[in-house]
């Protein structure tokens, strides 16, 4: 079939879906069509003002505890995960995904708690993985059977999330990936390639509803928890196994095509995706995509979704996320730069997600005490907040629902620095003429922020309420020379008062070379101090 084709079957899927509702409370989509979605949204003030939020990534792949993509990874002979796997679960022509779902229990799942945490650690908004690329629903859908009310948990976890997150006063937020599930479970129809069972189907190319009968999953078909097996591969792919390898190192491309055998799962995906919307009116959607996936579907889902999000005023009070947006694209949606930097300030706002660990839970990195401390995760919101951006950072969620200690002392230390100058410098404020300064220039780029390391210097700005702030990303042990406040810089600036946020006295001598600066030494509990300047002409 040609990418024509496949683009026309998705247009018919569109228009036969388009405007069709799942609930009571539904309202009218907008166009769709990405230049009435640009002209109808602009990015709401409430977002601009947040900065900060905090991702509860979390679903039956943080049961393993052993990292990323592990329902994927599992099925791949000669891959850590599967050999984790075998080891742990046994071979998964015998014990698949499937059976982990059936260990997920979340028994330690304490969502009040941890909304708390997150809003004292400075959370503006908080979000909730609605659907994983392992295609299971973390809410109750009326449309795909394989959910977490029904299996798993048997709970409503994004209506749980929604209202505790409403009631602690914050903004609340869903991620989708669930459009990847189509070619991300091709894995699962594998088989080994060598050794005692080289050749033997794994459980998802294998099992179907008869085989539930009295067991836990009695009623479900494995077929549409994996996506169905009668996938075609993109043109000059071919086989399985070439399938199963494509992902890696393509997976842009995979987008642009559809199951030929399958078009079901697109009009499913879609109908999911606006029952998530209509049920629990999210504030905030990440989609795991580069642009809308399916085509004319995917912009059918957006408008959809803006639709909804129309306040009183007759203005789209909500934000979608995607990545790797064009231009044209970031006029309506926030471009995200995944694990990645931005070279300077940007004139849209944008954002990046990241994590303090492995997006799904990796018990490695807690007892090597590996996550990324806050110093850090601190830093990186500075430099984001002075470029214009928000930052979404991930807490990674053990199987059983709960934190770890590390990242409890990582959530603690965000919130003592938040307490101190987060109202001040952070929140609501805005970008100054330039970033900033200092000798570390990260490179743009998704997936580049482990190239970047901070140091003596660097120095951030943004403006809030009529006063210019200096966050210093490494506490200062010399005397700091600002270029960007000298005479040369700001011949017309009169600066009248500098201060320590929180509290501490600030020596300050100005010349045509730049702002000099002497800061006390850190306190044992003091990270990143952050400065306010004050006078005419400097804001």
């Amino acid at each position: 079939m040609s990418l024509v084709t496949r683009r026309k079957m998705l247009g018919g899927l569109g228009a036969a879906l388009a405007g069709s509702t799942v609930g009571a409370g539904a309202r009218a989509a907008l166009p769709a069509n990405w230049s009435a979605i640009a002209a109808a949204w602009q990015v709401p003030d409430w977002y601009r003002d947040a900065k900060f939020g905090i991702w509860a990534h979390w679903g039956p792949q943080c049961v393993p505890e052993h990292g990323d993509w592990y329902g994927r990874q599992m099925y791949q002979q000669g891959n850590p995960f599967y050999d984790h796997h075998l080891e742990t679960y046994g071979h998964p022509a015998d014990t698949g995904f499937i059976d982990i779902i059936g260990r997920w229990k979340g028994e330690k799942w304490d969502p009040a708690y941890l909304a708390r945490r997150y809003r004292k650690a400075g959370a503006r908004y908080i979000m909730a993985m609605a659907s994983h690329h392992d295609n299971l629903d973390l809410f109750d859908s009326s449309h795909h059977p394989w959910n977490s009310v029904r299996v798993g948990p048997r709970k409503d976890i994004i209506g749980t999330w929604e209202k505790i997150v409403r009631a602690e006063g914050l903004r609340f937020g869903v991620s989708n990936h669930s459009s990847h599930a189509w070619h991300w479970w091709q894995t699962g129809y594998g088989y080994d390639p060598e050794g005692p069972r080289a050749g033997e189907r794994y459980d998802a190319f294998r099992l179907s509803a008869a085989d539930g009968k009295g067991r836990w999953w009695d009623g479900l078909d494995p077929q549409h928890l994996y996506g169905g097996r009668a996938m075609a591969p993109p043109e000059g792919i071919g086989s399985i196994p070439a399938m199963n390898d494509f992902h890696e190192t393509h997976s842009g491309r995979w987008m642009e095509f559809i199951p030929d055998a399958n078009p079901h799962f697109v009009a499913r995906w879609l109908m999911r995706q606006k029952e998530l919307v209509e049920k629990y009116r999210p504030d905030l959607i990440y989609f795991d995509d580069y642009g809308m996936p399916f085509d004319s579907v995917g912009v059918e889902a957006l408008a959809h979704y803006y639709g909804q999000g129309l306040n009183r005023d007759g203005k789209v009070d909500v934000v979608a996320t995607a990545k790797r947006l064009s231009p044209e694209l970031r006029r309506a949606m926030v471009d995200d730069v995944e694990r990645g930097f931005v070279e300077d300030i940007r004139p849209l706002p944008w954002q990046t997600c990241t994590c303090i660990g492995d997006w799904h839970y990796n018990r490695w990195r807690y007892e090597a005490k590996a996550y990324v401390p806050a110093v850090e995760v601190i830093q990186r919101l500075c430099d984001i907040v002075s470029k214009n951006g928000n930052l979404l950072l991930s807490i990674p969620v053990r199987g059983d629902g709960s934190i770890d200690g590390e990242e409890e002392k990582i959530l603690d230390d965000l919130a003592r620095w938040m307490a101190r100058n987060g109202d001040a410098a952070i929140f609501g404020s805005r970008p100054w003429r330039r970033f900033g300064e200092g000798p570390t220039r990260p490179g743009g780029g998704m997936h580049s922020e482990g190239n970047v390391k901070f140091a003596a210097g660097d120095v951030r700005y943004m403006v809030n309420r009529g006063a210019l702030y200096a966050a210093v990303l490494v506490w200062p042990e010399a005397p700091l020379t600002l270029t960007a406040l000298g005479r040369h810089a700001l011949p017309d600036a009169v600066i009248e008062r500098v201060s320590l946020v929180g509290g501490g006295t600030v020596r300050t001598e100005r010349s045509d070379a730049g702002l000099t600066l002497t800061l006390p030494g850190a306190k044992a509990d003091e990270t990143i101090p952050v400065l306010r300047i004050d006078g005419r002409g400097i804001a």
